[in-house]
């Protein structure tokens, strides 16, 4: 109850300002949908990603990776609010409170994560239109990466939001940060090909692995297009540690800042 009771109130209080910012939903999901549309349509004619099938469209490859841009976008929008809470005095007020720390970062980084989910998840309805073969069966795997990376993004987040004074400068940091997380992440091109420092820059990218795990619960039941991919079993590891190294630094940047 002591961590249940901070982090749920924090989570609402996140849906019900959502609510009432819708324009939210639109700038999250409408964003990645142009950069999926302008840069997928435009590549398509001309560009076969290196190590990929012979019948993979540019616009079926860069799927997966507009996906995640919709929980990075998310992520963004979302962990802002943490900004405006502690210049309001609002985040100070819930600290002072005898409650678990670790518990309202929870709750914060659960209500960008549901948000990030579920506008992540209506992009799956695109797959037949792509030709991806995503299955019922393998749904709740797509789901759970889809959590995992957005809890990490919203982690990540919530540890740059803490640390700074501005709206500003929070976007100029997340810009730089995780931008090229996501160009390095093999969403915009692949491992297979790479110059040998970009591949070895994407191979110590844990988003990386985000990106390759959802490629293959998008894949399961088909031939997967794209070769150069770390094993499954692998990348779903390391987007577990990669989520609870996050929260870790988001818990660790709260608690710094509050001292």
């Amino acid at each position: 109850m002591k961590w249940f009771l901070p982090a749920w109130g924090l989570w609402w209080r996140e849906m019900v300002r959502f609510v009432r910012q819708r324009s939210r939903l639109t700038g999250a999901l409408l964003q990645p949908l142009v950069f999926w549309g302008l840069l997928g349509g435009g590549l398509n004619a001309s560009f076969r990603p290196a190590g990929a099938g012979s019948g993979l469209s540019y616009m079926t490859y860069f799927y997966p990776g507009t996906i995640v841009l919709v929980l990075l976008f998310t992520a963004i929008f979302a962990t802002i609010s943490t900004v405006e809470d502690r210049k309001s005095g609002f985040l100070q007020a819930v600290f002072v409170a005898p409650v678990s720390r670790p518990a309202v970062v929870l709750g914060q980084a659960l209500g960008s994560t549901t948000l990030a989910t579920a506008q992540a998840g209506l992009m799956l309805v695109f797959a037949p239109f792509v030709a991806v073969p995503l299955s019922a069966g393998m749904l709740p795997v797509t789901l759970l990466v889809l959590v995992l990376l957005a809890l990490a993004l919203s982690s990540l987040g919530l540890t740059i939001a803490w640390r700074m004074d501005s709206t500003q400068g929070f976007h100029a940091v997340m810009n730089l940060l995780l931008l090229p997380l996501w160009f390095l992440s093999g969403a915009f091109f692949p491992l297979a090909g790479a110059p040998w420092p970009i591949r070895w820059l994407m191979e110590a990218n844990p988003l990386m692995y985000g990106v390759a795990a959802l490629r293959y619960s998008l894949y399961w039941s088909g031939d997967l297009p794209v070769a150069d991919l770390p094993p499954f079993r692998l990348a779903l590891a390391v987007t577990v540690l990669f989520c609870a190294g996050a929260f870790f630094l988001a818990v660790k940047s709260a608690e710094r800042r509050l001292q």
